[in-house]
């Protein structure tokens, strides 16, 4: 770098006096003192090798002015942090987009120099999306002053937002278009100049007019290499920089061979130029880029598409009127107004109305379920016919669909073991690649070849692993996104692929096999009151109660009964038509009774009775009751040749009942959760692999110890937080279809694996023995890319359109 270059950004340092500092023995130029500054601190902190790692220039750093130092210190308010910071194990954590990264190196850079501040606990940014995760402990360090330490060194870091997070990927959007727009338009030109050279159809051409093709030629590929290329060059440049080898790198190469040889011969003179093969590869690498962008964008894996059902405003109640206010000013027990048609902003408790909820965008359930006083909502959901009135329970990125977000950036940010499999598996071929281009040229220079260089150019474009970098990452996007619109979210990143494996699924019972609350499972008459007149004396007396069990009468028609009273531990008592009526379990009703009491029955589930001081009027039985499609799931289940089991706490006797009645393959009742924890230990020494989905507590130590963890999306917040997914949705049968994608996802993986390895192998001897020319080589490069890409986009169709895969687990699956 030139004395009069800054150091640090690459700007003018021509000011007087010079801004210098000594480094290493050095003396380095700067064009200010900002950059000046942040030099120092980079040397400070031990991480110079920065400078050595970049591609691009810093961002010249600019000093905050004290309303942007004002803005940052906001930041630190409790009701600001609603909207994107979110308590975590050991701390606090926020959602940033940061500005200013030109290159991997910036990356490294931040990373490191955040791990030196104070208080942070952990911060990792994404480099596509430029989106950052900062952990933190609040007691040790403020928000702000960690977003002023970021801004030291030049970059930029606010509040993740979802629509300015849209703005910038439309504008990559827009400008890939563009690039892809001139590469087009260039492969057309230039193929329009040598098609009739190529196939002789113009035999008389006099060496003017062939120079002045050339020329033109040159002139149309030009923009295509230094502006459609660009990103190629660039990502080369940091690859060889970092030492890690992608399919970039002989990209870069062939591009800028056959371009600057191509110039050369245009200038100097020559036989053969390559202007058409340029345009033709940056045009066919940058439409299978396109096609690959365009499927992660509608498959909407930024977060963006589940953000979108975050309004930024809310209805806020005051004395009866509704005002507009933003969503970060709403705290836990405000009232929100929610008109039909409109997106709950919140998570929280329904006042008043009764309406029907789309909550698509939490569960994959698309439909509508009626809600009404005292249930609970979530943000997300859209309401239909009628207005709500929510008490806030939960706001900002405390809501339910915030965390959802939060575990769909984790799990995007995991790379499974088959994806980084395949990046080392590139990255190797790569460096073959280029290891073997030379000793092709060398071998037919030799041979007195006159198109050697023909022939390398197409070795290195046909063999580019373009294909085999795309095969896992593409199928895994989909299958991501397949899963999320089951309702079933994956919360690690090696869930997908160590689905394949299950053999054994464990189920806990109670909220898991069954719906976790007490239903009316049967009553009999025992008075001179038919049913009907006992059901609404009850659902009179219990209306007065929020006791579990008084909820199953909530919903019944009921007749009016007055002076009731709550007996703590025993029942209720009440007035109707003149007479005292009594409700409760059979000791306290005996009490309060002098009529004898029924012969007792063996019954499952609990027994509520009603009487009167002369007269026992009737029994109600109720019970937990089975999810509708248990039977279904376990069944389906089986017929993949998966081994089920019912691993519950309640008493054996029920246990046994309940499996008998889905037909589960082994039940084992009263285990405590040692219990269940040896006996998932049994399974895995007898080489199973388990699955264990659970919803309790109690279910964490054996969670724990499966394969893979499950919590139904009901379950308590530690537990969702401990599974390795969570089944949203509640409906059971959701897991055959996620191992029925698991198993698909493994079988296009692997096709795109042969394909790729297969089009490779097939293809290089071929280009090295000179019968691919380098156009073709990038047609065949590039379709071999789209290929893999399509293929994998079959991953993302709508749940149930295509059929299930019923192969047994073991069983031989051809790619």
């Amino acid at each position: 770098m030139s004395a009069l270059e800054c150091f640090h950004c690459g700007e003018p340092a021509d000011g007087e006096p010079a801004i210098t500092l000594e480094l290493e023995g050095h003396q380095r130029y700067f064009c200010c003192e900002g950059c000046k500054a942040v030099c120092q601190t980079i040397h400070q902190e031990g991480l110079t090798g920065f400078y050595d790692f970049r591609t691009e220039n810093a961002v010249t750093p600019r000093e905050l002015t004290r309303g942007e130092l004002e803005r940052l210190r906001e930041l630190d308010h409790p009701l600001v942090q609603q909207a994107f910071v979110s308590p975590v194990k050991a701390g606090q954590e926020a959602q940033l987009l940061i500005g200013g990264i030109t290159c991997a190196a910036c990356i490294w850079l931040l990373e490191n120099h955040m791990k030196k501040q104070s208080g942070v606990l952990s911060f990792t940014v994404n480099h596509t999306t430029q989106r950052a995760r900062l952990v933190w402990a609040k007691d040790q360090a403020n928000l702000s002053d960690l977003l002023i330490a970021i801004h030291e060194l030049g970059y930029t870091a606010r509040p993740y937002q979802a629509d300015e997070a849209e703005k910038e990927l439309k504008a990559e959007h827009r400008s890939m278009l563009i690039r892809l727009a001139v590469a087009g338009i260039g492969s057309f030109q230039s193929m329009m100049l040598a098609f009739p050279l190529y196939f002789e159809l113009i035999n008389d051409l006099s060496a003017d007019f062939i120079n002045f093709f050339r020329w033109f030629s040159l002139l149309v590929a030009t923009p295509v290499v230094l502006y459609s290329a660009r990103p190629f060059f660039r990502n080369a440049r940091r690859d060889i920089a970092s030492r890690h080898l992608t399919m970039d790198v002989p990209v870069a190469i062939a591009i800028g061979l056959a371009y600057g040889a191509s110039a050369w011969v245009t200038i100097v003179g020559g036989d053969e130029v390559y202007f058409e093969s340029v345009c033709m590869f940056t045009f066919f690498l940058l439409l299978g880029r396109y096609v690959e962008v365009q499927a992660r964008y509608r498959a909407g894996l930024t977060g963006n598409a589940l953000a979108g059902f975050q309004p930024a405003v809310a209805a806020l109640v005051r004395n009866g009127e509704a005002d507009i206010v933003p969503v970060h000013q709403v705290t836990p027990g405000d009232i929100i107004r929610v008109r039909p048609g409109e997106t709950l902003p919140v998570d929280g408790d329904i006042v008043s109305g009764t309406s029907t909820l789309n909550e698509a965008a939490l569960t994959g359930e698309y439909l509508p379920e009626t809600r009404q006083p005292g249930d609970a909502v979530h943000a997300g959901s859209v309401n239909g016919e009628n207005p709500l009135d929510v008490r806030v329970v939960r706001a900002g990125a405390q809501t339910r669909l915030s965390g959802i977000l939060r575990v769909l950036d984790r799990v995007q940010s995991e790379k499974p073991p088959v994806a980084r499999m395949a990046d080392r598996i590139a990255g190797k071929f790569v460096g073959r690649v280029l290891l073997l281009a030379p000793v092709v040229w060398l071998g037919w220079w030799l041979a007195g070849a006159e198109n050697a260089f023909d022939i390398t150019l197409s070795v290195l474009v046909v063999t580019c692993p373009c294909a085999l970098s795309l095969a896992t990452p593409t199928a895994i996007t989909s299958a991501t996104v397949r899963l999320r619109r089951l309702g079933f979210l994956p919360t690690r990143g090696h869930t997908l692929e160590s689905m394949n494996t299950i053999d054994t699924v464990v189920f806990d019972k109670t909220g898991t096999l069954t719906r976790g609350e007490l239903s009316l499972t049967g009553q009999s008459a025992t008075g001179i009151l038919d049913g009907d007149t006992c059901l609404k004396i009850a659902a009179g007396l219990e209306k007065h109660s929020e006791h579990p069990i008084a909820r199953v009468f909530h919903d019944l028609p009921s007749v009016a009964v007055s002076s009731v009273e709550n007996h703590l531990g025993g029942g209720l008592s009440g007035v109707y038509d003149n007479q005292a009526v009594f409700i409760g379990h059979r000791a306290f009703v005996e009490s309060r009774t002098s009529a004898p009491a029924p012969a007792a029955e063996a019954v499952s589930g609990m027994e509520i009775w009603l009487a009167t001081e002369q007269e026992w009027l009737a029994r109600f039985q109720l019970d937990d009751q089975v999810r509708e499609d248990a039977a279904k799931a376990i069944r389906a289940l089986q017929a993949l040749g998966i081994q089920t089991l019912l691993l519950s706490g309640d008493r054996s006797g029920h246990v046994q009942q309940v499996a008998r009645q889905l037909g589960i393959d082994r039940a084992i009742g009263e285990a405590s959760p040692e219990r269940k924890l040896e006996v998932l230990e049994e399974l895995r020494s007898e080489g199973r692999q388990v699955m264990m989905v659970g919803d309790g507590l109690n279910d964490l130590p054996s969670m724990a110890g499966a394969g893979i963890s499950v919590a139904m999306g009901t379950a308590a917040d530690l537990t969702q937080l401990k599974a390795d997914a969570v089944l949203l949705n509640g409906q059971l049968y959701q897991l055959v279809e996620a191992l029925n994608t698991s198993r698909r996802t493994r079988r296009i993986i692997r096709q795109n694996m042969v394909w790729a390895f297969g089009y490779n192998v097939c293809a290089l001897p071929l280009a090295a023995a000179g019968l691919v020319a380098p156009w073709l080589a990038a047609i065949g490069m590039s379709a071999s890319s789209l290929i893999v890409v399509l293929n994998a986009l079959r991953l993302g169709g709508k749940p149930g359109s295509e059929a299930p895969a019923t192969s047994p687990v073991g069983a031989t699956e051809t790619a």
